[in-house]
């Protein structure tokens, strides 16, 4: 007999390899999707908002969603890389088919909460984010750190970061927040550039997706054309990396990360903000240091054409 799919949360701030995340998370029978709470990064945060809702809708997509932080804890907020999404965070797809309702009630940090304690120790919360949601959650209830059946983050950097030589952006967009939910006493699984980097979705295994996976084959080629150029431009690589979809798999497929287990602390303040580093003290998390980057993207391809 199958276990129960585990219920996630989807922290997010689509963002193109968010909606990849969406389009995993919809062909994965083993995964049930109980709310999408959406947070600023990738775009502001009415933005992002926005195309979490067109996603829902365009997906048929049943989850609800709602609203959360729109800046950091205690700093301003940073510019959002629409060199990377978009002006519209979606790559610059048309969003225009859809007429979106607003989002549904509560704050994303209360909802998290109320849905946790309504499913104890069932649900993981998967951050794809920066992590303010998180943190006010856990302000908001600490109760929830024993709560929770696991807390999985892509973020971080312990070589090259991608927004500045130390850090990664999700953390960097709010290392305080990253500070405190890394320092909580909850079940921490970290998945940072050092294996993401490695998880490509080709443009040629991107335009096999639209020909083999139907529709869905065929959003994934639409929505990820500005990214895979973006990618091209700065990096030199034909298509673009599974970021975000990495930190579900990591869920489904664990066997594909090699795992090491210790404290992590978050740089502040100076040059290095946001960087991640290994520390002498604290609360032990899961960091999946490295993956078979191949096989995950393959993974990804077979998930989309053969859903279930």
């Amino acid at each position: 007999m199958s276990p129960p799919p585990r219920l996630v949360i989807l922290d997010t701030d689509p963002g193109v390899d968010d909606a990849l995340a969406l389009l995993y998370l919809r062909a994965r029978s083993d995964l049930t999707l109980l709310a999408i709470t959406t947070v600023f990064g990738n775009a502001d945060v009415g933005t992002t908002t926005r195309n979490a809702l067109w996603l829902r809708a365009r997906l048929s997509l049943s989850a609800p969603v709602h609203r959360g932080a729109d800046r950091p804890l205690s700093r301003p907020r940073g510019r959002a890389p629409v060199h990377v999404h978009g002006e519209n965070g979606l790559g610059d797809i048309n969003l225009s088919d859809h007429n979106l309702p607003p989002p549904d009630a509560g704050a994303a940090h209360e909802r998290i909460v109320d849905l946790v304690r309504a499913h104890p120790g069932a649900v993981t919360l998967v951050a794809i984010g920066p992590l303010t949601n998180l943190a006010q959650a856990l302000r908001a209830a600490p109760d929830i750190a024993s709560l929770v059946a696991g807390v999985t983050i892509m973020g971080g950097a312990f070589g090259r970061g991608n927004v500045t030589p130390y850090a990664e952006a999700n953390i960097h967009n709010d290392p305080d927040a990253a500070a405190e939910v890394l320092a909580a006493p909850w079940p921490v699984t970290l998945v940072p550039l050092d294996a993401t980097l490695a998880c490509v979705l080709t443009d040629a295994a991107a335009h096999d997706l639209a020909r083999d996976g139907g529709d869905t084959g065929r959003f994934a080629l639409e929505v990820t054309r500005g990214y895979a150029a973006a990618y091209a431009r700065h990096e030199g690589l034909e298509g673009c990396v599974l970021h975000d979809v990495a930190a579900l798999v990591s869920l489904t497929a664990p066997e594909l990360f090699s795992p090491r287990f210790a404290p992590v602390t978050v740089a502040k303040q100076g040059e290095r903000i946001g960087q991640t580093a290994w520390a002498a003290e604290g609360p032990s998390v899961r960091t999946l240091l490295s993956v078979d980057g191949p096989r995950l993207a393959e993974h990804f391809r077979q998930a989309i054409v053969s859903p279930g």
